[in-house]
């Protein structure tokens, strides 16, 4: 027994030190971690001041097909301290240069930019090879640039081993520490109290009290005080029992004499008892048969309960293939407002394209007969003056309907790809308006319509233009199908004001109109006055899908017959 304090101390010491090594553990690998994250983004940073150290030469290299002046360049990279492999690929893809430790050369796009991780240790960082000449830029290739782990680690090496040696130093220091602190301040004095409590004495219990020495009044001093008042109590304890056992005597006696008295009423309550258990038994066989009526009743239920849990199953099976069905409508919807936009799109380029390629045939014929009149001699002033004009006209009827053709693609190009996809970026709201009305006017070309938006031109918004496209398109075509069904200068106007949080677009036009009883429909899937003439009634249920769930915003319509239709839609400024 006299070796229990010890054991206790050096429970406590082993557990203190248990955890204090767990957080030094963690704060240490932590450290090690950041100091490598901080590592690796500086040499990532390096490698990206390369890109604009060595871009152009490597760029000029490579569009000249100077393939030793780019290996060259790439010997120079290999040099560096951060750089363990260099690949260079030209535009069709095919590795031109591949030094040092890099990945295994695959077959991808060119053009690969930022960085990658790799097997072994590697990681490698890509930037594209763009050569411009006369204000345009061509895509001649990529760099990749390898670095790896050791190159990290050889940088931070001396720090990791400092941050080991230290949490190993302020460990050997607490565990002296706490070693000197517990062997006086706990284990000398447990192990006096406990040589004093094992002799412990119950026939002479005033020798047997206990007496350590401590400096201060801490629990060891409160133990010792509260053992000795236990002494005391069971002094007195002993002295009442003493006193109790004397009562406790003569209560037996009284005891006795009940006893007597308590087993006559016991026989007459049993005779009582008796007759009860009978009227309990009969009871019982009554309760089994109305038990046995109940067990009916229930099973019963069971069996209505089954076949109207089997009918709501086949009910949501039906509404999930309703669902199905109506998503499938919904896309197709999308995709055909999207099909005809196409349609209007590449009738509208073809015109121009024609007329370019009618200018380049004129201009190659009038390119042809003077190159005859220069082999013969017989160029005259006249002649290349002729020539000169004749180009200039031709030249400018070019590059006006190519200029043409040109924005009518752009247009276009950002409009079909936003509505195809849900993606958020931020977008000047006012130029991508006028760019899906300038898509969209093919489609009523021989109409004379008229689309005014007002915005402000400064207006920036982060949200999906895909569902700005969506919305705007629909509500249009809306418009021109419906409203404008006998007009051919129908008026539309987007008025677009907006505070510091809420965005609020007003879309009018001055067609038919609408029905009370048609505008109170005008947002439900299938709804259309047009049924009879391939109407869906998907358009204005997708625009209010997307305000609501994409756009998170509100949308509401007024509509009187011959008054037009006015659609207010609101929704978070991001």
């Amino acid at each position: 027994m006299a070796l229990g304090s010890p054991s206790l101390s050096k429970k406590l010491l082993t557990r203190v030190f248990s955890v204090y090594f767990v957080l030094t553990l963690i704060v240490t690998v932590t450290q090690i971690i950041a100091e490598y994250a901080s590592t690796k983004q500086q040499i990532e940073s390096e490698l990206q001041t390369l890109q604009n150290t060595f871009s152009i030469s490597l760029t000029r290299a490579i569009w000249e097909l100077n393939t030793p002046q780019a290996i060259s360049i790439a010997q120079g990279l290999m040099e560096l301290p951060i750089v363990e492999g260099v690949q260079i690929r030209d535009e069709a893809g095919t590795y031109v240069v591949d030094l040092g430790s890099t990945a295994p050369q695959v077959a991808a796009a060119v053009g690969l930019e930022g960085f990658r991780n790799h097997p072994g240790g590697l990681f490698g960082y890509s930037f594209p090879l763009v050569f411009e000449f006369s204000g345009r830029q061509s895509q001649v290739g990529d760099v990749t640039l390898y670095s790896s782990f050791e190159i990290i680690f050889g940088r931070i090496e001396v720090g990791i081993f400092f941050l080991i040696g230290n949490a190993f130093v302020k460990t050997a220091f607490l565990i002296f520490l706490f070693l000197t602190a517990f062997r006086k301040m706990l284990s000398a004095p447990l192990g006096s109290l406990t040589e004093q409590m094992q002799n412990f004495d119950p026939n002479n219990l005033d020798d047997s009290k206990i007496d350590i020495q401590v400096d201060d009044n801490n629990e060891l001093k409160l133990l010792q005080l509260s053992y000795n008042q236990v002494i005391d109590d069971l002094i007195a304890s002993q002295e009442q029992l003493s006193q109790a056992q004397a009562d406790l005597t003569k209560a037996n006696r009284k005891l006795d004499d009940q006893n007597l008295l308590l087993e006559q009423e016991v026989a007459k309550k049993t005779a009582a008892m008796s007759q009860i258990m009978l009227d309990l038994e009969a009871q019982k066989d009554e309760l089994l048969g109305k038990q046995l009526s109940l067990r009916q009743e229930i099973d019963n239920r069971q069996f209505v309960e089954q076949e109207l849990r089997k009918r709501n199953d086949e009910l949501a099976s039906s509404m999930e293939t309703l669902q199905a069905a109506q998503n499938q409508l919904i896309e197709s919807e999308r995709m055909a407002s999207l099909g005809g936009l196409v349609a209007g799109i590449a009738h509208d380029v073809n015109t121009p394209l024609g007329v370019g390629v009618t200018a380049a045939s004129f201009l190659q014929e009038r390119i042809k007969t003077l190159q005859e009149a220069f082999e013969d001699k017989s160029i005259t002033q006249s002649q290349m003056s002729n020539f000169i004009n004749e180009a200039t006209q031709t030249s400018q009827l070019l590059m006006n309907n190519l200029n043409r053709a040109s924005e009518l693609i752009a247009s276009f190009k950002q409009v079909a790809v936003d509505q195809t996809s849900e993606a958020e970026r931020m977008i000047n709201l006012a130029r991508y308006l006028n760019e899906i009305i300038q898509s969209l006017k093919p489609s009523f070309k021989h109409a004379h319509h008229e689309i005014n938006v007002n915005c402000d031109p400064s207006l920036e918004v982060l949200c999906a233009p895909g569902a700005i496209a969506q919305i705007v398109t629909n509500l249009v075509m809306n418009s021109v199908m419906h409203g404008f069904e006998h007009k051919v200068n129908g008026k539309i106007n987007i008025d677009v004001k907006t505070d510091e949080d809420i965005i609020e677009m007003i879309y009018t036009d001055d067609g038919v109109g609408l029905l009370p009883e048609h505008l109170e429909s005008l947002f439900d899937a299938f709804f259309t006055t047009k049924r009879a003439k391939g109407g869906s009634g998907l358009g204005t249920h997708i625009v209010y899908n997307l305000v609501t769930q994409t756009l998170n915003g509100q949308i509401h319509a007024d509509s009187k017959p011959g008054h037009g239709l006015r659609y207010t839609i609101r929704f978070p400024r991001r």
